[in-house]
């Protein structure tokens, strides 16, 4: 090192101890302006380069006094620059590290234990810099100085990943709980809090809290932090938690933050079902309806711990055979991939008879699932059956057997699920035989003669064996209808166009209006699937049936579409996060919608911020134009909202445009509800060729919003002429 430069080093190196000693002395009064705490900011990005450097000079340091290093000049002056490097920028580190912990979000025990450690690296380095030419300086000095420096170094650094990734960072993988069976699995302990765990205590945890926010435990997830409670139990979509994972990636307030690992779909998902479902910390997984959405995603997200993939001591069926088996009326299929198992499933009951199954003889030994239901079987066929010696699972559901039938059945060693909804099976049928099923653990018995109460009975006869009743309308216990549903490829037509709307629950009664009120059971219309619309149409509509509590109102926006441009380009980029399809996705009638986890919100809306959205579209035939209207999202809570302006231009040339027409939509004066809705305007009509539409985005956001002052973001997904 050029001896001008290593002066210049050393007296740096005097003053950069001289000022930490100053700020040790005096932090508690130290506040840290907002024009330095990007200094302290770079304690993360800083720190490696001093850890690489000292601990190379002090292995170097270890092995100093070996003959053969001791006579190397270049060995010596290689060390001695290294360990003032290393002991220079251990000393802007542990500033910059002071002025970061001044910050809020940093506190707990784990702090004083990084900051010390770090601190004692520093002087441990600059003593042993300056003592190292001195003549009591020998091998054993050295070599306990290199190694009680390296021990801060690791302690130091170990400190620090416990604030940046929480305590089980490194032992995680190690010390890993064994896995939870789906059966005793908590929604809370089990599903919920392992996301936050993996993506978000590493920045609210005890010793780390930014925001004022911990995720470390269920009372502090009700607590909130500093902007508030973390949900509102039932309504996902006002829930600050889902908001922040929905914001823009760019967005500051988006979390996880940038360069974090973020939420992948599923997780999302299941944030959101957990919130909808009350965000209840002590429900079981199994306590959910079977069709819950929640517990079929975590039962997803369990399933590869719930049990491992069953081996069978068969070998496979040749591959011709099963060919020659499989008809237009039965399926023959592998359980699983690379499974000898196969399942067999029956269709078309006009040309089932019992030789159908006697044909499958020659797999017998591999069939594991056998699919009969509907169809027109009877207790003679269950000889049939009973031949398929490593039967599983047998679906019998809605055929003619009887309690005859199902003793024969016991004679299936293997048999574990067993269907027979819809059939005359008794009480005392299954009284008879259940004890003789020595493997049986599922018994589907939904809309069969028995009584609630008989079930029960069966239940806690024989706890082993697991009961599905399904749901009884009986009226006494009424249910919410879900919403009706829109059958239409696409609410955007261009021609008249036939409204389909749908119900999953036979025997609903849709109603609907076109005037903008909100249905009802008695006066609204009934929706017969006759209903034609020629212009665009807000249609509102509700599900009825009796016994069954009316569903939640829905709304289908039906667009009609009047022109649609021969070309179409975009004069400004879009936003780099809500890119869509370019300036063809506005005229391609797929609608964005609110929910993230959706290819549709995803795909489908083209977004602006830090200039107008702008486009150029050419008619090759003119049109009269008289009117524009853009579909936007608006969600004021996440800074989404409606255009400042509409600039409308057109002409017969790209060259000489002319304004047609502004358009300034309304702008909220407080945060509400969500909503899509279609901004724009008419005018006096022009015949155009050209046409240039420039949406502007609010410049600064209003005074009473949170974001106040910044610019907003504009989403549109499609474009209406006339």
């Amino acid at each position: 090192m050029n001896k001008k430069f290593k002066d210049i080093a050393e007296q740096a190196l005097i003053v950069s101890t001289i000022f930490i000693l100053f700020l040790l002395l005096f932090e508690s009064k130290l506040v840290v302006p907002v024009w330095l705490q990007p200094v302290g900011r770079m304690h993360p990005l800083f720190l490696h380069f001093p850890i690489v450097l000292l601990l190379l000079a002090l292995g170097m340091e270890f092995f100093r006094f070996n003959p053969a290093n001791t006579a190397n000049t270049f060995y010596r002056t290689f060390l001695t620059n290294f360990w003032l490097i290393g002991a220079l920028s251990a000393a802007f580190t542990v500033i910059m590290g002071i002025f970061l912990s001044k910050e809020t979000g940093y506190e707990g025990e784990t702090l004083p234990w990084h900051k010390w450690t770090g601190i004692a690296v520093f002087f441990l380095a600059a003593i042993g810099y300056w003592c190292r030419s001195m003549a009591w300086y020998q091998a054993p000095v050295a070599k306990g100085l290199a190694l009680v420096t390296t021990l801060c170094v690791v302690l130091a650094g170990h400190y620090g990943s416990v604030l940046t990734h929480g305590d089980n960072f490194i032992t995680g993988p190690i010390l890993k709980s064994a896995p939870v069976p789906l059966e005793e699995a908590i929604v809370f302990n089990d599903v919920i809090q392992p996301i936050f765990e993996q993506k978000c205590v590493s920045c609210h945890n005890p010793d780390k809290l930014k925001g004022e926010l911990m995720l470390t435990d269920a009372k502090s997830i009700l607590k909130g932090g500093k902007t508030g409670k973390l949900f509102v139990a039932g309504q996902p979509e006002i829930s600050l938690l889902l908001q922040r994972i929905h914001l823009p990636s760019e967005d500051k307030k988006h979390m996880p933050p940038i360069g974090k690992s973020q939420l992948n779909p599923q997780e999302i998902a299941l944030l959101s079902l957990w919130i909808k479902a009350k965000a209840d910390f002590t429900k079981k997984v199994i306590d959910l309806p079977l069709n819950d959405s929640l517990r079929l995603i975590a039962s997803t997200f369990l399933s590869p711990v719930e049990r491992e993939e069953e081996q069978f001591d068969f070998a496979a069926a040749d591959e011709e055979t099963i060919q020659k088996l499989t008809t237009e009326f039965r399926s023959i299929a592998p359980l699983a991939r690379e499974s000898p198992a196969l399942a067999v499933n029956f269709f078309n009951k006009t040309a089932f008879n019992s030789e159908k199954i006697k044909e499958l003889k020659e797999i017998k030994e591999q069939v594991v699932f056998l699919n009969l239901a509907k169809m027109p079987v009877k207790d003679a066929d269950i000889s049939q059956i009973t031949a398929f010696e490593n039967l599983q699972k047998l679906d019998l559901n809605f055929t003619d057997i009887t309690g005859k039938g199902l003793k024969e059945l016991t004679s299936l060693k293997q048999l574990k699920n067993l269907s027979i909804s819809g059939t005359k099976v008794t009480m005392k049928d299954l009284q008879a035989v259940i004890p003789n099923f020595k493997s049986l653990n599922t018994i589907v018995v939904w809309n069969t003669g028995l009584t609630i109460e008989e079930i029960r009975q069966l239940q806690k006869s024989h706890p082993r064996i697991r009961f599905i009743e399904g749901f009884k309308d009986d009226g006494k216990n009424p249910i919410k209808l879900n919403p009706p549903q829109v059958k239409n490829k696409s609410t955007v037509f261009n021609e008249p166009v036939l409204v389909q709307l749908a119900h999953p629950v036979k025997g609903v009664q849709i109603r609907f209006t076109t005037d903008g009120t909100e249905p009802d059971s008695v006066k609204s219309a009934i929706f017969t699937n006759q209903t034609v619309i020629k212009a665009s149409t807000n249609i509102r509509a509700k599900a009825y049936k009796e016994g069954w509590f009316g569903s939640d109102e829905v709304v289908f926006d039906f667009f009609k579409r009047t022109y649609v441009p021969d070309s179409v380009r975009l004069l400004l980029p879009l936003n780099r996060v809500h890119q869509a399809e370019g300036a063809k996705s506005f005229f391609d009638q797929k609608l964005g919608t609110f929910n993230a986890n959706s290819p549709a919100w995803a795909n489908n809306w083209a977004g602006v911020r830090n200039n107008d959205l702008a486009l150029m579209a050419e008619f090759k035939k003119p049109i009269l134009l008289s009117s524009v209207e853009l579909r936007i999202m608006e969600e004021t809570e996440t800074g989404i909202f409606p255009p400042e302006s509409i600039e409308v231009w057109g002409g017969n040339s790209p060259d000489q445009l002319k304004k047609i027409a502004v358009i300034k939509p309304s702008i909220p004066t407080k945060y509400r509800t969500h909503l899509l809705q279609a901004v724009g305007g008419k005018f006096k009509p022009q015949t155009v060729s050209y046409l240039k539409i420039v949406a502007k985005p609010l410049s600064k956001m209003p005074e009473w919003h949170g974001g106040k002052g910044k610019p907003a973001l504009l989403l549109v997904d499609e474009m209406f002429f006339n």
